[in-house]
C-alpha cells in the first residue's frame, strides 16, 4: 500500500508492503519438531533476544496441554541461558480468554521481554488467543508487535511458524486432497498474524510431509509470488533488512510464482513456469530482492554442468514422500538429464475420479547448484516446476485385493 502526502509544497512518498517492513527485530521460524538439543537454533534464539538472562515469553496457546508444554519448553530455553517464563494464554486454560489477552499485567511482561516463543499444536488457537472477536489486535498482540519493532525476536515452531504469514493453512487435510479439491472451500485456510509481511507465505513440516505441493494452490489463490517452506528441526532467521539465513538440521524450499501461469481448460489443478529452489543449511536469501547466497562451505562448489554426477533418467514415484523432492532436485542439478519427473497419487481403493499429479522439474539458464566441500549436501536454485493432473488405473491390484477380502 502506498500513500502520497503533500504539505508545505513538499511531496513525501510513503511506501510499505507490510507492518513488518518497519520492524527492527528478527523472526526465527522453525518448521516443527524442534529438538531440545538443537544447540545452533536455541543459542541463536537466546542471542537475538538479548543474550544471557534475556527474558523470553513462552506462549503455549497452540498446545494441547498448555500448562505442561509451556513449563517444559520454558525450562529448555532457560537451559540455554535465558530467563524464560510462560505467558498463560490459551483457549484451553480456564478463565476468560479475552480478558487475559487484554490483561495489562501480561502486556507488561511482554513489554519487558526480548523475545517471544510460540509453541506448536493448532495454529487456530494462537490466532483465537491474540485476536479480538472483531478481528482487531488484542493488547497482548500489540505488545508483541512493539517487541518486534523495537528489536526483539519473535520465534515459533510448527503452528507457531504457520501464523508468521498473513494467511495460514487451517485443517487442510492431506497434501493430495488440497491439490485435488483446491483451497476455495471453507476450513482450508485462515488469516495468520503476518509478522513476515503480506508478500511471503510460510508453511512448515515441509520436506518430511511433502507440503511444498499444497503451497502452490494457496499461493495462487492469495496471489503470493514468494513462499517459504521450512523443514523440521530447522529454522529460517529473518533479520531487519529481510535478510534470511537457514540454520538447523535440514533446509528450506522456496517457491516463486512471478512468471507462473494456469491453464483454465485443464480439469484439475495445474501450474506452469513456477520456480522452485532448495536452500540448505547456511544459505541466505534476501526476501525483498530474492537474491540467494550459498553457505560458506558451498560457495566454491558450484556444480559444473559439463561434468555431471548423474547420467540416468530421473524419476520419483512418490514426490510427496519424505525428502523426495529435494533428493530429485539434487540429482537433476548435477545430471546430464534436463528434466526430472515426480508423481503423486492416492493408493488403490481411492476415489478413481480424483486425479493424481505429475511434477516436472527442468533446468533452465537461471538454474544453478552448489555442493558442500565436506559432504554430498546440495543447494539447488531456480529450477522450473510444472504441475499437471494425470490419471492412473489400478487393475494390477485387483487380484491382491481379492486375496485379502474376507
Amino acid at each position: 500500500m502506498g500513500w502520497i502526502l503533500k504539505r508545505a509544497g513538499l511531496v513525501l512518498l510513503l511506501w510499505w508492503t507490510a507492518g513488518a517492513a518497519f520492524a527492527d527485530g528478527n523472526l526465527l521460524i522453525v518448521g516443527g519438531a524442534l529438538r531440545a538439543d538443537n544447540v545452533e537454533v536455541w543459542q541463536r534464539f537466546v542471542s537475538l533476544a538479548g543474550g544471557k538472562g534475556a527474558k523470553i515469553a513462552v506462549i503455549p496457546a497452540a498446545a494441547g496441554n498448555p500448562v505442561k508444554s509451556g513449563s517444559n519448553w520454558a525450562k529448555v530455553i532457560s537451559g540455554y541461558g535465558a530467563a524464560a517464563f510462560v505467558l498463560p494464554l490459551s483457549p484451553k486454560l480456564p478463565g476468560d480468554l479475552r480478558k487475559a489477552a487484554n490483561d495489562s499485567a501480561l502486556v507488561a511482561q511482554i513489554d519487558g521481554a526480548g523475545g517471544v516463543y510460540f509453541l506448536g499444536g493448532d495454529q487456530a488457537r494462537i490466532v483465537a488467543s491474540l485476536k479480538n472477536p472483531d478481528g482487531s489486535n488484542s493488547a497482548v498482540l500489540d505488545a508483541i508487535w512493539r517487541l518486534y519493532r523495537r528489536g526483539g525476536v519473535i520465534a515459533g515452531t510448527s503452528a507457531g511458524a504457520a501464523v508468521m504469514s498473513s494467511t495460514m493453512f487451517d485443517n487442510a487435510g492431506s497434501v493430495l486432497s488440497v491439490l485435488q479439491r483446491g483451497v476455495a472451500q471453507g476450513g482450508v485456510m485462515a488469516p495468520g498474524l503476518g509478522f513476515i509481511g503480506d508478500d511471503v507465505f510460510v508453511d512448515q513440516h515441509l520436506l518430511v510431509r511433502g507440503r511444498f505441493a499444497r503451497m502452490l494452490p494457496l499461493m495462487l489463490a492469495k496471489q503470493y509470488q514468494r513462499g517459504i517452506g521450512i523443514d523440521e528441526n530447522t529454522a529460517l532467521v529473518v533479520g531487519p533488512g529481510r535478510e534470511a539465513e537457514v540454520i538447523g538440521y535440514k533446509g528450506v524450499l522456496l517457491l516463486e510464482l512471478a512468471g507462473a501461469t494456469v491453464d483454465r481448460a485443464l480439469p484439475g489443478f495445474n501450474v506452469s513456469n513456477a520456480t522452485i529452489s532448495y536452500l540448505d543449511h547456511g544459505d541466505r536469501i534476501n526476501l525483498a530482492s530474492g537474491l540467494i547466497t550459498p553457505s560458506s562451505d558451498k560457495i566454491d562448489g558450484k556444480v559444473d554442468p559439463a561434468q555431471p554426477e548423474y547420467r540416468t533418467p530421473l524419476f520419483s514415484a512418490d514426490i510427496l514422500g519424505n525428502t523426495a523432492v529435494v533428493d530429485l532436485m539434487s540429482r537433476i542439478i548435477d545430471s546430464d538429464q534436463p528434466v526430472a519427473i515426480g508423481l503423486a497419487f492416492a493408493g488403490p481403493g481411492a476415489d478413481s475420479s480424483a486425479p493424481g499429479f505429475e511434477f516436472r522439474f527442468s533446468r533452465t539458464a537461471a538454474s544453478s547448484g552448489y555442493v558442500s566441500a565436506t559432504s554430498e549436501a546440495y543447494s539447488v536454485y531456480r529450477l522450473r516446476l510444472d504441475v499437471r493432473p494425470v490419471g492412473l488405473n489400478w487393475p494390477q491390484y485387483q487380484p491382491y485385493k481379492a486375496l485379502i477380502t474376507p
